[in-house]
């Protein structure tokens, strides 16, 4: 059975960091996809950063490049989101995925597995 539990939401300033951290069991690598979604109140679900299990090559959503780094430690099933220059719009529950489904763009939220979430909340 795959779980997936992710940590380190929080409440933070415009401007500070936070890292979420995804830790995944039950799961055997395949040259797939993992990484983070996030949702938002009344918006739909949306890719932010993924990497790849293969070669660690990494896909981020245009809002949070140069200001989020997904990375990976595969030795111990964890992947990660560092998250710096956090805006007020980035506010929103943040999931972690693995196994994207055949077909479907890497960004896209089309995985096989998903963990609970944790929030993250940025005041202005």
């Amino acid at each position: 059975q795959v779980q997936l539990v992710e940590s380190g939401g929080g409440s933070v300033q415009a401007g500070g960091s936070l890292r979420l951290s995804c830790a995944v069991s039950g799961y055997t690598y395949r040259n797939n996809y993992w990484g983070w979604f996030r949702q938002a109140p009344g918006k739909e679900r949306e890719g932010v950063a993924i990497i790849s299990t293969a070669d660690g090559i990494t896909f981020y959503a245009d809002s949070v490049k140069g200001r989020f780094t997904i990375s990976q430690d595969k030795a111990n099933y964890m992947v990660y989101l560092q998250m710096d220059s956090l805006k007020f719009e980035d506010t929103a529950m943040y999931y972690c995925a693995v196994d994207k489904k055949y077909a479907f763009e890497v960004l896209s939220p089309n995985y096989t597995y998903w963990g609970q979430g944790t929030q993250v909340t940025v005041s202005s």
